[in-house]
């Protein structure tokens, strides 16, 4: 039987060299999220709202321009409370 990951962990790549560090508990919620705020930017210089994992109701504020890239990476341990 496969393992299915408690939660994923996406990292966003932004332009500078900067990285931040975001969670959703299932892969479908990341999708939703990107296709419905990031993706849908009015345009590249619009700010999007990025939500902060550890805090609730937080969001990080960046232009969509600046996210270059995204990786993607499952996360199988429980998570810390």
């Amino acid at each position: 039987m496969p393992r299915q990951p408690s939660r994923y962990a996406i990292h966003l790549i932004l332009g500078g060299g900067h990285r931040e560090s975001i969670h959703f508990e299932s892969l479908e919620a990341f999708q939703n999220w990107y296709a419905g705020v990031l993706n849908a930017a009015p345009t590249p210089e619009a700010f999007v709202n990025v939500p902060i994992s550890e805090l609730e109701g937080e969001y990080l504020l960046l232009r969509a321009s600046s996210i270059i890239g995204l990786r993607i990476e499952p996360i199988f341990a429980p998570q810390d409370d």
